[in-house]
């Protein structure tokens, strides 16, 4: 049996067995303990120094083989990943393993997770003769941000509250995030999201109810010690946060945004020629002599053959009947005027009238009518057949009047339709050089072409309590702004961009085409039960049969008062929602070149504040984006996305009163954190 000093080195047999110089055997250990600790000590060192150069690397593997799955959505993808990575950045031994995790960092999430694994020798091992050595092992972990983690309430601001419930007031956002880069106080019911969040302030819990499966705060978290309604200790991370605006960058936004105030300016009037010369035409029971020839014996009707006329003026009274045959040229220098019953019938011709137009029962075949500046007024049944329409003055309806125009290109210096009169209009272009005012009981309906209004520094459309406006599809221009009353109804047909140089306020029901609202200035909806509490969609005209609000885009919209599909919203002012309406707005979820944006709904950069108020029960699908703007929602005001997604950007968000917001789905296409954002949470 060999003896117990035969296995160690030389040197250290020496000092065993040297009995001189006063050095024993117990100073000899003593020397073996000192070397030991010395190297032990840099040993531990090199480990300390090796797994912080080896931790920066797993970081990184962990990030990159995230960011590789976002994209490929395979595991596959993520060995080889993190093995080059590591391998660039001089980690040649060891092992590095990358894996999918679950439930990492809060319960349903997942995560990559990197580890790094290499050899260390101890230095007293090499010296003692024995392969001792340890492993140095480095771990990291990146979230894979999917669509349940992204933001449906997001408050910009960076000191005080970003987002406040007060009073009765929720938020129900079970599926994504609500975010502020301030802090996030629940003062009110409830907050309820996937996770809740204060990037560089404190969540705050009062008397209500934090539901989340993680708090994220940079400063504190404060809560009552008798209300258990919050998440745990372990669902609580101390940690900041980068909470910013998802749509800053938009370039769709800023192009859409360039176009604020823009408007079209309608079709030039000019007055048509009437050559002078012409005779006076009086169609009466002593008719003048330039019309007696077109008497039917001693009749009171008079029939004018085909032919070219230049008249100076034409008159019709005393309850005569006169016809214009169809084929003929007719101008008239100083007006027309036809009353005390009598009727006249304009057959298919060219018809070229200066100095007004006031009659009744009047009827114009297809042709051409053009009507230069006087005063023009209609009374009783009138009918325009198709063909261009110009009147170079305001049109005035009043006293139930009616009028009905064909087809074709029709453009006005105004419109006025009052008293439960109508006008309708085919299908054509309507350039009005002015106002159109619709009054109470009275209804203008127009089919499809491009709708070009201006009447600068005024309204544009007015559409008083209890009138109708109907329009088809058709590029859009309103140079003024948009003002209609309780009771009324609003249409607006489809294209790709709608222009208004000028506020819309409605407190009526609305329809919006699908397209994009580009509005130099504010809107508001102030409906208050558009149709004195019954609903406002559909409605069936009686004076054509058509039906409007059915559907839009083929969603339903027949429990909203103002209701808009496939839209978004672009305005230099600001939203403000009141009056109990019912209101459902849906975003596009593709982009239409010069058209809607995707999943945007609503877009301004007022600093103005926003207030959604007086009961308004509003269905919005879509981001709501008002990064300048503090937002309050009150007065029992609820704005959801029914089963839609819906987001809210805000500079600062308060809801009380008992309002509601919230969103059912887990987010937005719009940037606001997708499937593509990867972050490193170990």
């Amino acid at each position: 049996m060999p003896k117990r000093n035969q296995c160690a080195p030389t040197w250290l047999k020496t000092f065993l067995h040297h009995r001189g110089g006063g050095v024993s055997v117990l100073a000899a250990l003593s020397a073996v303990g000192v070397i030991g600790m010395a190297s032990f000590a840099v040993d531990l060192n090199r480990g300390y120094e090796t797994m912080v150069a080896n931790q920066r690397v797993a970081d990184m593997a962990a990030l990159a083989a995230g960011v590789a799955y976002s994209a490929a959505k395979n595991e596959t993808i993520l060995q080889p990943t993190a093995q080059d990575l590591a391998r660039v950045n001089g980690i040649t031994t060891g092992t590095v393993v990358a894996q999918l995790v679950t439930d990492v960092p809060t319960p349903g999430a997942k995560a990559v997770q990197v580890t790094i694994t290499v050899p260390m020798t101890v230095t007293l091992g090499r010296v003692l003769g024995i392969g001792a050595g340890y492993p140095v092992k480095t771990v990291a972990t990146a979230s894979l941000a999917t669509q349940s983690t992204a933001g449906c309430i997001v408050g910009l601001a960076n000191s005080g509250k970003a987002i406040e419930t007060q009073g009765g007031a929720s938020i129900n956002a079970p599926a994504c995030a609500v975010a502020g880069v301030g802090t996030v106080a629940n003062n009110g019911n409830a907050i309820s999201a996937k996770n809740i969040i204060s990037g560089a302030g404190d969540i705050v819990n009062n008397y209500g109810t934090l539901a989340a499966d993680l708090l994220r705060y940079a400063g504190s978290f404060t809560n009552p010690s008798w209300n258990n309604n919050v998440p745990g200790a372990d669902k609580r991370v101390q940690q900041s946060s980068t909470v910013a605006d998802p749509l800053a960058d938009n370039l769709d936004l800023s192009s859409a945004r360039s176009l604020i105030g823009n408007w079209r300016a309608p079709a030039a009037l000019s007055n048509p020629t009437t050559p002078s010369g012409g005779a006076v035409w009086s169609f009466s029971g002593s008719p003048s002599l330039a019309v007696a020839g077109f008497r039917r014996g001693n009749s009171s009707n008079f029939t004018v053959p085909a032919g070219n006329y230049t008249i100076d003026s034409m008159d019709a009274s005393g309850g005569v009947s006169v016809t214009f045959s169809a084929g003929s040229t007719v101008t008239v220098a100083r007006g027309v005027a036809i009353s005390g019953g009598a009727t006249v019938v304009f057959g298919n011709g060219t018809y070229r009238i200066n100095g007004g137009f006031t009659g009744r029962d009047v009827t114009f075949g297809d042709g051409e009518l053009s009507i230069g500046q006087g005063t023009v007024s209609l009374g009783g049944t009138n009918r325009i057949g198709t063909g261009p329409v110009t009147i170079n003055a305001p049109l005035s309806l009043g006293g139930g009047t009616t009028l009905a125009i064909g087809a074709g290109a029709h453009a006005f210096g105004g419109i006025s339709v009052g008293g439960g009169s109508w006008l309708t209009m085919g299908d054509g272009s309507l350039d009005v050089a002015g106002g159109v005012s619709v009054g109470g009981g009275s209804t203008i309906i127009a089919g499809a072409g491009n709708v070009t209004i201006s009447n600068p520094g005024d309204r544009a459309i007015f559409v008083d309590g209890g009138a109708y406006f109907f329009m088809g599809d058709g590029l859009f221009s309103a140079n003024g702004s948009i003002v209609t009353g309780g009771g009324s109804r609003l249409v607006f047909g489809k294209t790709a961009n709608h222009l208004i140089n000028g506020d819309l306020s409605a407190s009526g029901a609305v329809l919006f085409g699908a397209g994009r609202y580009t509005i130099k200035g504010g809107f508001a909806n102030g409906t208050g039960g558009a149709n004195n509490g019954t609903p406002s969609w559909p409605y069936t005209s009686p004076i054509t049969n058509q039906t409007w609000g059915t559907s839009l885009e083929g969603v339903s919209v027949g429990d909203a008062d103002m209701a808009g599909v496939n839209v978004s919203l672009i305005l230099s002012g600001t939203v403000n929602l009141g009056g109990g309406a019912k209101t459902m707005l849906i975003a596009p979820g593709t982009t239409t070149n010069g058209g809607a944006i995707a999943d945007i709904l609503i877009d301004s950069l007022t600093s103005a504040d926003t207030s959604w108020s007086a009961g308004a029960t509003n269905v919005f699908s879509g981001a709501v984006h008002l990064p300048n703007s503090a937002l309050t929602s009150s007065g029992g005001n609820s704005t959801n996305s029914s089963t839609r997604c819906f987001m809210l950007v805000a500079y600062r968000v308060t809801l009380t009163g008992g309002a509601t917001a919230g969103s059912t789905c887990t987010g937005l296409g719009t940037g606001a954190g997708g499937s593509g954002t990867v972050d490193l949470i170990s």
